[in-house]
């Protein structure tokens, strides 16, 4: 047997980058450890979220930019 975290459907939530109103639809797990990761840089999600969709390639959607950042940080761990 596999031992699964908790899932939830993703959540859609709201955010403001640079001025525009956009939604971003990621799992609650995902949310948190975002969340966990603004808290220690000392700055807000919506900030850290700005920052990941300046920096992501165009091709790349901004919830699949934010999955593989939260990824990147618990690997650097």
């Amino acid at each position: 047997m596999i031992d699964l975290p908790g899932m939830t459907p993703p959540l859609k939530r709201s955010v403001t980058i640079e001025g525009h109103r956009t939604s971003v639809s990621l799992e609650e797990a995902f949310w948190q450890e975002l969340g966990r990761i603004a808290t220690d840089r000392d700055e807000t999600r919506a900030t850290l979220i700005a920052r990941i969709d300046r920096a992501r390639p165009p091709e790349v959607g901004l919830a699949t930019a934010i999955r593989l950042f939260v990824l990147a940080d618990l690997r650097r761990g």
